[in-house]
């Protein structure tokens, strides 16, 4: 397999920014496929197992530019905000895992998670959907006289949902400190992008609300935090929404059900030289002069943290029947 390539070298990041990215890609990665791979595999998960690999570059290189007045509104796919953010392998696991100790409580299995506290709001299923919590969030904040932003986070599948449109409307009318990221994974669920909609990019499809958006290379984390700290200073100055549209790949299927049968594999091919955490560590080579010890190092630590945390969410408790309508609201 040949190296991949960045598209472009940039001296200015330091190589403690860069282990900071890398600790969070492996974490990411390592993780998800201890879930998919093992956990989920033996019966331990609770409910179905959706995955980012090949897609760590985009959480990691916006996430990391959050504050914690900030909001975040992440997909399924972007695990590594949520670990940004503070929240730990331990409730990432537990929540997997159906304990009493998930963030959930039991409650809801998988990603279907957020916190509160850390300004993280549970993942919605239909993606979509968070577009216009995102401009509630970013309204109320406005009301409040706050001046921090919301991160939302979206696939190209979503955009085909009337919500998407509505929601980019109202923050562009509004003028809304959102940073919208756009996870292009060329397939939404199996549907290629030439199914989904009649131009070529999503950024098309932006344009007719007159927000600022651009496309950067998905699995380069250093072109993902130029852009989104583009985005995030537009924003932050009261500039309104922007949105960036990050052409990646979905290594594995839509869940750990999917085979992919659907993707040619010629495609696959193509993306796993774009491996992002390939790329940012050639980068580490090449221009900080960071050697295998350093990679090795940073994977032994995560994989020490997972396996800690792994055996803590084994012994975590399920909930107790007698709770089961507790923390439960109905829907009017």
């Amino acid at each position: 397999m040949s190296a991949p390539v960045l598209a472009h070298l940039r001296t200015e990041f330091d190589r403690g920014l860069c282990h900071r990215f890398l600790y969070y890609m492996l974490m990411m990665r390592e993780l998800e496929e201890r879930i998919e791979l093992k956990l989920y595999r033996q019966g331990k998960v609770v409910g179905g197992c959706y995955t980012g690999r090949g897609q760590e570059a985009i959480p990691v290189g916006s996430a990391v530019l959050s504050q914690p007045g900030d909001w975040l509104t992440p997909s399924h796919r972007d695990m590594a905000a949520l670990l940004i953010r503070g929240i730990t392998p331990r409730e990432i696991l537990a929540q997997y895992m159906g304990r009493a100790t998930g963030l959930t409580k039991g409650r809801d299995g998988n990603m279907h998670m957020g916190c509160a506290e850390r300004h993280c709001v549970p993942i919605i299923s239909s993606i979509g959907a968070s577009i216009p919590v995102a401009g509630g969030l970013a309204l109320a904040m406005r009301y409040r006289g706050e001046s921090n932003i919301v991160f939302n986070y979206s696939g190209d599948g979503a955009s085909s949902r009337g919500d998407w449109h509505e929601g980019l409307n109202m923050a562009a009318v509004m003028d809304l400190p959102i940073v919208y990221l756009c996870n292009n994974n060329l397939f939404a669920y199996s549907t290629p992008l030439d199914k989904q909609m009649n131009v070529c990019d999503i950024v098309d499809r932006v344009a007719g609300y007159g927000i600022p958006a651009e496309i950067v290379d998905g699995n380069d984390v250093l072109a993902v935090y130029e852009a989104s700290k583009r985005a995030v200073e537009h924003a932050r100055s009261g500039k309104g929404p922007y949105f960036i549209e990050c052409k990646t790949f979905r290594m594995s299927g839509h869940s750990a059900h999917d085979p992919a049968d659907y993707v040619p594999n010629s495609l696959r091919e193509e993306w796993s030289r774009k491996d992002p955490i390939l790329m940012l560590q050639k980068y580490m080579v090449e221009e900080l002069g960071a050697d295998e010890r350093d990679f090795v190092n940073v994977r032994k630590q995560v994989l020490s943290e997972i396996e800690e945390a792994v055996d803590w969410a084994l012994e975590q408790p399920f909930p107790d029947p007698s709770t089961l309508e507790d923390d439960v609201y109905e829907s009017i």
